[in-house]
């Protein structure tokens, strides 16, 4: 603490005695975060041929390399009310308000919205008392609680992946200048002003309290607090470099304050908060929607200067589906640099990745047809060893992605009967 502020630490070996006392069922908690990305995937570089602990990565996976053995590619799980059902056009909109609702979302453009609770917020209303954030929803599109976007769809449903309630969607922060003072500011108060004026970094008012800290700590716990302290410096002096004061955006795209003109590091950034929030344990329950869905996002620096939502209308074109690959495996990599960085850092006998449910996947499967089974979807991580990874299981058709959704809140000791459309739990996860 310092100067009005706190920040959170990361699990030391130090703190495992005081948690024991305090009354924690399991020393390391479970996090468990939602990575959404838009418009499906080119399925046959997605899936894997082979089935169990036999298989490949296929082209668009090959950046995950490096963490194959913490991957759980599952085939065959279908979000049966991201179908029209008689509603008719507006699959994208019913793809991201549905993925983690299991719910069929009204079909209106006015404030009448409703779909249903999503698992993140399910999970947030049970471990949420136990960390500064219930929940973090983090996002590199803009989102939006009214127009229409989609056939009638209302603009809150293509934006919005987290629902608190059936009628209330959970706003996700895009600006990674915003998220960070969120994260590390203790809320109203003069810290934000001061640093601005002063230009001085959240670690300065923490130093000397920290400095003390470590003069009580053993080897281990001295090295893991430096890395700490020295990458939420980096963060910080990342984020407070990414602001656009000089240049202005194009008229067509006007980025807010705050967020990078590089839509990489843009990404990554918001990987790197949600990092250090686990890290710190300053929530165990995220979301992340890399693009909203629907998006028709440029990708000229991977020289694809087509949108990407009408690149995903590709007609069989091998051209265009080169290019949605392309696009797919951008996307990968920049997934494949969030787990590299949470299988970095150790907590006790095990990583920060394998204290992790991390669930990455699409709405949609194959773009081009809107279809809403097969769905691409993998998990990293061993969720604190009650996850097997290394494999990929392929399903009984129609089987309910809400299926896999009961399976991981067992595993955040926040269980429920149900869940949208659930029918039962995923036996095959161990």
């Amino acid at each position: 603490r310092g100067m009005g502020t706190a920040m959170a630490l990361p699990l030391l070996d130090a703190m495992a005695p005081a948690l024991a006392l305090a009354g924690e069922r399991k020393p390391v908690p479970t996090r468990m975060a939602f990575i959404y990305v838009p418009n499906g995937k080119h399925m046959p570089d997605w899936t894997p041929a082979a089935e169990g602990d036999d298989w490949q990565l296929p082209y668009i996976m090959e950046p995950l390399a490096p963490v194959k053995d913490r991957l759980l590619v599952l085939t065959g799980l279908a979000q049966h009310h991201a179908r029209a059902n008689g509603d008719g056009p507006g699959d994208h909109a019913r793809a991201l308000s549905a993925f983690l609702t299991g719910a069929q979302p009204k079909k209106t453009h006015g404030a009448d919205i409703q779909a249903g609770v999503s698992v993140d917020q399910v999970a947030a209303r049970r471990v949420g008392q136990r960390t500064k954030f219930a929940s973090l929803e983090y996002g590199c599109d803009p989102g939006a609680q009214a127009g229409n976007c989609d056939s009638g769809y209302s603009c809150s449903y293509s934006t919005n992946i987290s629902w608190r309630t059936d009628t209330s969607p959970q706003a996700k922060e895009i600006d990674p200048k915003l998220a960070f003072e969120r994260l590390f500011s203790n809320g109203p108060g003069p810290l934000g002003s001061q640093r601005e004026k002063y230009r001085r970094s959240v670690l300065d008012y923490v130093l000397e309290d920290a400095r003390d800290l470590k003069a009580r700590l053993g080897i281990k716990d001295q090295r893991k607090l430096d890395e700490y302290l020295t990458s939420v410096r980096e963060l910080e002096r990342r984020v407070n470099g990414s602001v656009e004061s000089t240049v202005a955006p194009p008229p067509e795209y006007p980025v807010p304050a705050g967020v990078p003109s590089d839509y990489a590091e843009h990404i990554r950034l918001m990987y790197d908060l949600l990092v250090l929030a686990f890290q710190g344990d300053l929530t165990r329950v995220s979301t992340f929607v890399v693009a909203n869905e629907g998006s028709n996002r440029s990708y000229k620096f991977i020289d694809v200067p087509e949108g990407h939502h009408d690149l995903s209308h590709h007609g069989g074109d091998n051209e265009k589906q080169m290019k949605i690959r392309a696009i797919n495996r951008f996307h990968v990599t920049q997934f494949a640099y969030f787990l590299e960085k949470l299988q970095g850092i150790q907590e006790g006998e095990r990583t920060l990745l394998d204290n992790s449910m991390i669930l990455y996947g699409s709405g949609i499967g194959d773009g081009n047809r809107h279809n809403h089974d097969d769905l691409p979807i993998l998990v990293a991580g061993r969720g604190g060893d009650t996850i097997k990874p290394g494999r990929h299981v392929r399903f009984e058709k129609e089987t309910p992605l809400n299926n896999l959704y009961l399976s991981m809140l067992d595993r955040m000791e926040s269980s429920v009967d149900e869940l949208g459309d659930s029918k039962g739990r995923l036996e095959n996860l161990i």
